[in-house]
């Protein structure tokens, strides 16, 4: 994918937002107001989730209880007993329940419609590939995958099928970040010139896939840095040109397969760069700030589910309302399927996120600037 300057970023924002489907392979596009149109039909689509974790348990399946176009219709878990628990708890009838291996027959069960990949990162490809094969809709969640071959091969199975590929990206519809860049695209306080961006958390159990690479693809950046990276690049409303990074690690035991921390640098081809640190060794780390010609602007916390806050060097308020990101960004898609428009959160821009995130772990290792400019994801 070639290198997308800032008018061509905001021109396909006006696009999607719009909903003018492209006669064209999607691409990325920024954020826009996640208020979905008015349906062509009333019916909501049926959505499985694949994985059965904490966040689909805890966040997710409870979001759906919310969603105005989307319902909870079949689950992939390879636990029996999970199979059992969501069953009695949302009614989920047995031809809607499935295991890895039984992914396929979701061809013949016009009930569910999207499918919601919420695997470790290392599975994302293997069950969004069955999904779209099964000729579903695919929501997957961030990371897209831990390369962007892996990536690629995911965008490609979902067109062969005609369906659309999303990204879990639920702070590209959350309002606080939404009106983080109203004040950036409108120069509120002027130009920004520079973004301090930070995410992380002590992390827990040592056994966890979180700290296996071969399942995660790698640490902390893979997890939570990410965030920081589409924030800066909604601010900045654009892609990397070029990527900076020094990794660290205190404890080599726990960290053995994965980067402890991470801090780096994006630079943008507007002339703005982004200073960014992520970790899973110290809680407490969760802002976003935007520092322009006349002041700055901020959230912290910026990356919660919920009572994230904002504020700005001229005393007026970041207000933004509270709303349940993840049924927000589901009813997103689900609108974006009924209507025939593209998703603002497509797949080419989780491929071009885990290139940057590739660039950044080749900047640790050299100790080199990386450029990203003209190379293809």
């Amino acid at each position: 994918m070639e290198p997308t300057s800032r008018r061509d970023f905001l021109r396909m924002t006006a696009i999607a937002a719009a909903g003018v489907p492209l006669a064209r392979p999607l691409i990325p596009s920024i954020a826009h107001r996640a208020t979905p149109t008015t349906s062509r039909q009333e019916r909501k689509l049926g959505f499985a989730l694949v994985g059965l974790g904490s966040l689909s348990t805890n966040q997710i399946a409870p979001a759906l209880q919310k969603t105005k176009h989307c319902r909870l219709a079949g689950i992939v878990t390879g636990t029996p007993a999970k199979a059992v628990k969501w069953k009695a708890q949302y009614g989920i009838p047995d031809k809607s329940i499935y295991n890895y291996d039984t992914m396929q027959r979701m061809a013949d069960n016009p009930d569910i419609d999207v499918v919601y990949v919420v695997t470790p990162n290392a599975l994302h490809a293997r069950d969004t590939i069955k999904a779209a094969r099964a000729g579903k809709h695919v929501l997957c969640e961030k990371p897209m995958e831990v390369s962007t071959e892996k990536c690629q091969q995911m965008i490609d199975e979902v067109k062969k099928a005609g369906r659309q590929l999303a990204i879990g990206y639920r702070c590209r519809f959350e309002p606080h970040h939404l009106e983080m860049l109203r004040i950036a695209q409108q120069k509120e306080l002027g130009d920004v010139r520079l973004i301090e961006s930070a995410f992380g958390f002590s992390i827990g159990d040592p056994t966890q896939w979180r700290l296996n690479k071969a399942l995660a693809g790698g640490g902390p950046l893979m997890d939570v840095g990410i965030y920081s990276i589409q924030s800066a690049e909604m601010i900045a409303g654009a892609y990397p040109i070029a990527v900076s990074a020094m990794t660290n690690k205190t404890d080599p035991v726990k960290f053995k397969d994965v980067e402890e921390s991470m801090t780096y640098e994006l630079k943008f081809p507007n002339g703005i760069s982004a200073s960014c640190t992520t970790s899973y060794k110290v809680n407490g780390i969760n802002r976003t700030t935007a520092y322009a010609d006349n002041g700055s602007f901020g959230l912290t916390p910026a990356f919660n589910y919920d009572g994230n806050k904002g504020w700005r060097s001229d005393n007026k308020p970041l207000e933004a309302p509270e709303v349940d990101q993840f049924a927000t960004e589901m009813d997103n898609f689900a609108d974006c399927i009924i209507n025939n428009r593209p998703t603002s959160v497509p797949g080419e821009m989780g491929l071009r996120d885990v290139r940057t995130m590739m660039a950044l772990y080749e900047a640790a290792r050299t100790g080199r600037t990386v450029t990203l400019e003209g190379v293809r994801g």
